[in-house]
């Protein structure tokens, strides 16, 4: 399987320190923000990955990754040129992920400790469809919420009121090659945003969206305060 990590963010929750650099390029205990999500897809088996990046910082991100062989990966990287929301930036892997190839869809700025090889190794048993990672939160009106019937998603409700469960859909996706037909279908949303929520709705309506409840600690590190909580959660880990 390959990876995609999707780091063309702008960034506007942390700014001003993101008017000097990209988000995924912050500090995050040692490292910056991006090794993270490298050295996940690293350890679960996945080596080769495509990095989706904007325009800002890109030098930066070639000096400090380069080809990717010191993190024992190999990295091409795709530059988003505006803020289409992340299904418009996951279709920019379509000539990267072969025919009936799996893939595995990382934000760059989510941040977790759970390995993902035994989620990995589970989708690739998986015949078809797509399957979220989950995670139990404690207001998850501010998320993607899902509703679980079973071993399935039947859908994900975005941002509800009325949460019909304690979990959130994270920003970790895996996918087979059918989701950039789906991404093709979709429309944009009110915030002109082609949104992933959408995509993952159409293979739930198929029902082909399964999932994995991560049972460690996750966050999205978008905030001044998950960025420090971050900090210090992983600087304690190394």
């Amino acid at each position: 399987m390959k990876g995609v990590i999707l780091a063309g963010g702008t960034g506007t929750r942390l700014r001003p320190l993101t008017n000097l650099m990209n988000k995924h390029l912050l500090p995050v205990g040692k490292y910056p923000m991006i090794y993270y999500a490298i050295k996940k897809l690293a350890d679960a088996g996945i080596q080769d990955i495509l990095l989706v990046i904007g325009k800002q910082s890109a030098g930066m991100y070639v000096d400090y990754l380069g080809s990717g062989n010191d993190f024992g990966v190999r990295i091409t990287y795709k530059i988003q040129d505006q803020a289409g929301g992340i299904a418009e930036a996951l279709s920019l892997a379509s000539d990267f992920i072969e025919a009936n190839e799996k893939f595995v869809v990382l934000l760059g700025d989510n941040l977790f400790t759970d390995s993902l090889l035994p989620f990995v190794q589970e989708f690739q048993s998986q015949p078809e469809g797509a399957k979220v990672i989950l995670k139990m939160v404690d207001d998850a009106r501010r998320y993607g919420v899902p509703v679980i019937e079973g071993a399935i998603i039947k859908s994900i409700l975005e941002k509800p009121e009325n949460p019909p469960s304690n979990y959130c859909v994270t920003g970790i996706y895996m996918y087979d090659n059918e989701v950039f037909e789906l991404v093709a279908q979709i429309d944009p949303s009110s915030r002109g945003e082609l949104e992933i929520t959408d995509v993952n709705n159409l293979y739930a309506a198929k029902g082909v969206l399964t999932y994995n409840v991560m049972n460690g600690w996750w966050t999205d590190a978008g905030t001044m305060e998950s960025l420090h909580e971050a900090g210090a959660k992983l600087k304690e880990g190394e």
